[in-house]
């Protein structure tokens, strides 16, 4: 991906800058002993097959403030793929992998970027911590009783 090469299965716009990004940071960790499991994913469409943007973790988890394991997701969708109930299908599923290990999570979104709000809340981010340096709210979900 990030040599430019495409494949087949690829939307026509996508990598997006934002999933360049986002495996430039799995290229600067890599090595032998990466854990790779923490690191961003395609978002693959269940009717066709097609990548339609990316999810994953900013990496692993760190303790937080209260000494639980937290980690940061990001995603992002190409165009075409909005508004249809996609991003909220992928959070989902990696919060079915944060859960069964205990791990709390966080995203950062743009105020104005009510879509992602949406998906946010409809997920489960009740918890807002105010902002980032770069402006973005600062969102948690709890992990579940």
């Amino acid at each position: 991906m990030l040599a430019g090469r495409r494949r087949p299965e690829w939307h026509p716009d996508y990598p997006r800058r934002d999933d360049l990004d986002a495996v430039s940071m799995i290229a600067a960790a890599a090595g032998p002993d990466a854990d790779l499991s923490w690191s961003p994913r395609h978002v693959v469409r269940a009717f066709d097959g097609l990548v339609v943007g990316s999810i994953g973790f900013f990496g692993p988890p760190d303790a937080g403030d209260d000494g639980v394991p937290e980690t940061e997701i990001g995603y992002g969708l190409v165009e075409d793929a909005r508004g249809r109930g996609v991003a909220t299908e992928a959070v989902t599923g990696l919060l079915a992998h944060t859960d069964r290990l205990g791990v709390r999570v966080r995203a950062s979104v743009a105020p104005d970027n009510t879509a992602s709000v949406r998906v946010l809340a409809k997920c489960g981010f009740t918890q807002l911590r105010g902002a980032d340096d770069e402006g973005n709210l600062v969102m948690a979900r709890p992990l579940p009783a």
